[in-house]
């Protein structure tokens, strides 16, 4: 389900933006418009959707349009030409009352530069866009409380924004913007003024938030590596017009013009890929029906030195080499729970590259690949190196 429906979106800075437009239907660009007219083309004719409980990263270089887009999905900056729904309300032909009770009751803003006040406390400053709104006092204070606990500062409600660190007072701004428990977060490079290690502390905080509020979040940034960490899709913009909209993989596999691939290919792979892009499909036997001599001759076959076993419900039981395998028929061993290890190397599907080496570098036998207990693929290192170099990895292979 769409919650967010952009449409034709469409901003020209100057005094006559309906000839700007007329322009751009024509086939003129930017640069053409602003020579003829003097009139800046801020975005061009933008659209797509968002999906419910999505994290929708519109990114760019300085001057592509994304903070100014950003502003006009919530009117801050009137639009010179197409439309806004949310929930299939059109926000572009709302009265300033109309547009008022939306923002207030469904969006949220968390900007760069905090715009904390600095002679009120932390809990006034969370609970103020509730105050404006004329909440009862008892009602903003708690659920001022509940955001700051959700943020981790609780415990600093009554300190001032002097005292304390950056990246606590970005958490702050967060905390307000969900103390009115939007459906849309707003984020226009929300992280940027952070320094390196507390921006990645506050990415992966509102990835572990995502986790539990499931809001609709639209998030603006010039950094790439932020938008494949947190996006589930990014719109890369340039010249005030979205070139690509797809999930991280896809912008990183099936970049679709030279510009996008310019802007990936110095990107960490290792950051990007994870677990289900390199794994392999499993040969497996099953605990309740095979015994060291299928698993020896499965071994044989697949040119493989160990297998995994499995129960009948395809949940991951341990892996039988084919060393143990070997000996077992040798001694007349007939049942595999006498030479399974169990204890084996496991990730889950979400498993980033970056987190894989450690894990691959130690281990003489294949990774398993799990969700909950059932064995999804292995992986191999050379599958690995196959994906940093380029290369994708299929399953059926």
């Amino acid at each position: 389900m769409n919650k967010i429906e952009v449409r034709e979106l469409t901003k020209i800075f100057g005094k006559h933006p309906k000839q700007g437009i007329k322009l751009l239907k024509d086939g003129h660009s930017k640069d053409e418009i602003l020579k003829k007219t003097k009139m800046t083309v801020g975005v061009n004719r933008v659209s797509f959707d968002v999906k419910e409980g999505e994290v929708f990263v519109i990114m760019g270089l300085s001057g592509s349009g994304k903070s100014t887009l950003v502003r006009l999905i919530n009117r801050l900056i009137e639009p010179s030409y197409g439309s806004i729904l949310i929930d299939g309300e059109d926000l572009s032909k709302m009265d300033m009352k109309a547009l008022l009770d939306t923002r207030r009751k469904k969006l949220s803003m968390v900007f760069q530069n905090f715009g904390l006040f600095p002679h009120k406390t932390i809990i006034e400053n969370t609970g103020f866009g509730l105050e404006v709104q004329g909440v009862e006092k008892t009602k903003v204070k708690d659920q001022s409380l509940k955001a700051l606990e959700m943020v981790g500062l609780k415990g600093y409600e009554d300190q001032y924004p002097k005292q304390l660190s950056g990246g606590m007072q970005q958490r702050v701004g967060l905390a307000r913007a969900l103390a009115n428990d939007p459906d849309i977060l707003l984020m226009d490079e929300a992280f940027s003024a952070l320094d390196p290690l507390i921006r990645k502390d506050m990415q992966d905080e509102l990835l572990d938030l995502q986790q539990k509020m499931k809001k609709t979040i639209l998030f603006i940034t010039h950094d790439l590596d932020e938008a494949l960490k947190i996006g589930d899709r990014i719109a890369l913009m340039k010249d005030g017009v979205i070139v690509q909209i797809g999930t991280p993989e896809e912008i990183m596999i099936n970049p679709s013009n030279a510009y996008v691939e310019k802007f990936v290919e110095d990107v960490d792979r290792s950051k990007v890929f994870t677990a289900a892009h390199v794994m392999l499909r499993p040969e497996t036997i099953q605990i309740e029906k095979h015994g060291p001599r299928v698993a020896l001759q499965k071994m044989k076959q697949a040119g493989i030195s160990s297998v995994y076993v499995t129960k009948n419900t395809h949940e991951l039981y341990g892996i039988v080499t084919a060393e143990a395998a070997a000996q077992a028929v040798e001694n007349g061993i007939g049942k595999l729970e006498e030479i399974i290890e169990k204890e084996v190397p496991r990730v889950t599907l979400d498993t980033t590259l970056h987190d894989l080496f450690p894990v691959i570098y130690d281990s003489p036998i294949p990774i398993a690949v799990t969700e909950g207990d059932v064995l999804k693929g292995i992986i191999v290192r050379g599958a690995v190196l196959a994906a940093l170099a380029g290369n994708e990895v299929n399953l059926n292979e």
